[in-house]
């Protein structure tokens, strides 16, 4: 499929643009083409020309505040961080309109310095959009780059970190598939007759903390062997890889021993035990990601250290195989490859045609 871009120095009529964009996206959507549909213009303006409620999920990193130059001007030139804020936040309230019920977005901000003071942009305009706007925030995700630029700075730390954001509409019944993104877990095995679990877990150790417990009356310690026993046979069957046991007064809580503070307290209480399953199939990423920065691109007048990596967990968690994903500040095309590679269809919109162009042939040489 060859590059398909749109701009508004042709029809006048907004009413023309909007059923072009509609047209368009809808015919992309019915292809086998998972080539990007590219949209030159401002992100804004745009937006506001795409058909509510038509896009499955979104991923961006907008242009820094006072960092970053376009041919066309655009966001991130203001003289007035708060100015920054609102006109990021007003690009993002379109962007809820056009984003399914269903859907999530993730936005990766860095945060810039005015007068030596770190200004908090990132968190600035998480909250515009939580506040305002009804954005549900599910995770701040902290991307440490593991390396950092030349900073000589002699009164502070080095920056190694920027934020990422995931944005729901609702609070529950959107579209996530945890499974996707799970490690693969290691296996449980057999040694010299008895099961052990991926991390070494007999519960060898475990029975004998039961028979000797102090702390458990004998009906609890019965339940606790016959549901010990059963934990191994599921580790045995290859039902569940690994486990824990947390027996009252000789493992500590993994939470809290106060009730109202956790559900377990109520268990332990109760029952003088209780049991943490691993998930069979391995275990969900943290909210910290080590991905080092892009750097193996060309960079000509474009400094955004956005990674293909970061791009993986959030596309394939929150975008459906036959959904969209949308980028309103595509620049050099990084969520657009990375949805390419994960087999996901992609909308890119930038205001400088230089950039689309450089999007384009980075897709193409996937094809």
């Amino acid at each position: 499929m060859a590059q398909t871009t749109f701009t508004f120095d042709g029809p006048s009529d907004t009413s023309i643009v909007a059923a072009t964009y509609e047209q368009s996206l809808r015919e992309y959507r019915g292809s086998q083409s998972h080539f990007p549909l590219l949209l030159l213009g401002d992100a804004l303006t745009v937006l506001k020309n795409l058909p509510a409620e038509s896009i499955d999920a979104a991923m961006t990193s907008p242009p820094y505040w006072g960092k970053r130059e376009y041919e066309n001007g655009g966001i991130g030139l203001e003289a007035d961080y708060r100015d920054f804020v609102d006109n990021l936040a007003a690009v993002f309230e379109e962007l809820r309109r056009v984003l399914k019920p269903t859907g999530s977005f993730w936005l990766n901000l860095g945060d810039s310095y005015e007068n030596k003071c770190l200004v908090g942009i990132p968190w600035r305009v998480a909250f515009e959009l939580t506040d305002r706007q009804g954005w549900i925030m599910r995770n701040s995700v902290v991307w440490n780059k593991v390396k950092s630029g030349m900073d000589n700075t002699k009164d502070r730390l080095g920056n190694v970190h920027e934020l990422l954001f995931h944005f729901v509409k609702q609070h529950k019944d959107y579209y996530y598939d945890a499974d996707a993104i799970r490690s693969k877990p290691r296996e449980s095995k057999i040694i010299n007759g008895a099961v052990v679990s991926a991390t070494g877990v007999s519960g060898v150790r475990y029975k004998r903390q039961i028979e000797l417990s102090t702390d458990l009356s004998l009906e609890q310690k019965e339940r606790a062997f016959v549901e010990l026993e059963r934990t191994l046979a599921e580790v045995r069957e290859g039902k569940l890889s690994d486990f824990r046991m947390i027996i009252r007064s000789q493992q500590r809580a993994t939470h809290s021993d106060k009730e109202k503070v956790s559900g377990r307290a109520k268990e332990l209480r109760e029952k003088g035990f209780y049991f943490l399953r691993y998930h069979p199939n391995g275990s969900k990423p943290a909210d910290v990601w080590d991905i080092i920065p892009e750097d193996t691109q060309r960079r000509t007048g474009h400094f955004a250290p956005y990674p293909v990596d970061l791009c993986r967990i959030p596309i394939l968690a929150t975008c459906p195989a036959d959904g969209v994903i949308l980028d309103p500040f595509c620049g050099t095309g990084t969520t657009l490859v990375a949805a390419q590679k994960l087999g996901r269809k992609s909308v890119g919109i930038d205001i400088s045609l230089e950039y689309l162009e450089f999007a384009s042939e980075r897709c193409l040489g996937l094809i």
